[in-house]
């Protein structure tokens, strides 16, 4: 991945929309970027994040709307594989599958987190779902590799 690729990546991981805005495509980045003030809003997301990172994740669990905040993993990377590909990144066929499985893994993850307790801990809406990224991500890595060797 190119130095031009991973700038548009790393700024679509800290805010939908915003690899977008830099491959010039500013009506899909503003489009990306109101679903994410929508979505944020709508689940108390910032709210959430707060109370995670203070460690109240019985209050986080209480303020999360799930209903909403289901809708966020699939923006979420939706919007980093579609700035890469944008970029010029994801020529492969099968690119998007380590975004599309982490979308799905940390939907899962956000599904299974107000109940879910991992060594004793209950982690809940953010910190569950964040675990859930990386077998996603690998997931789908290697089901790409399989796929690309079988093809």
């Amino acid at each position: 991945m190119n130095k031009d690729i991973f700038e548009k990546l790393l700024w679509s991981i800290a805010l939908p929309g915003f690899g977008q805005y830099l491959n010039r495509k500013y009506f899909k980045g503003t489009v990306f970027l109101v679903l994410e003030f929508l979505i944020n809003i709508q689940s108390n997301f910032n709210q959430i994040i707060l109370m995670s990172f203070h460690g109240d994740i019985v209050g986080a669990i209480k303020h999360t709307d799930y209903q909403w905040l289901m809708f966020y993993p699939c923006l979420y990377f939706f919007s980093m594989w579609d700035a890469v590909k944008d970029a010029g990144g994801g020529k492969d066929i099968l690119s998007f599958l380590p975004y599309a499985l982490a979308a799905f893994f940390v939907t899962v993850g956000l599904i299974f987190s107000s109940d879910s307790v991992i060594f004793g801990v209950l982690l809940g809406p953010v910190w569950l779902p964040i675990l859930f990224v990386l077998p996603g991500v690998s997931f789908g890595i290697i089901i790409k590799k399989i796929i690309n060797n079988i093809l």
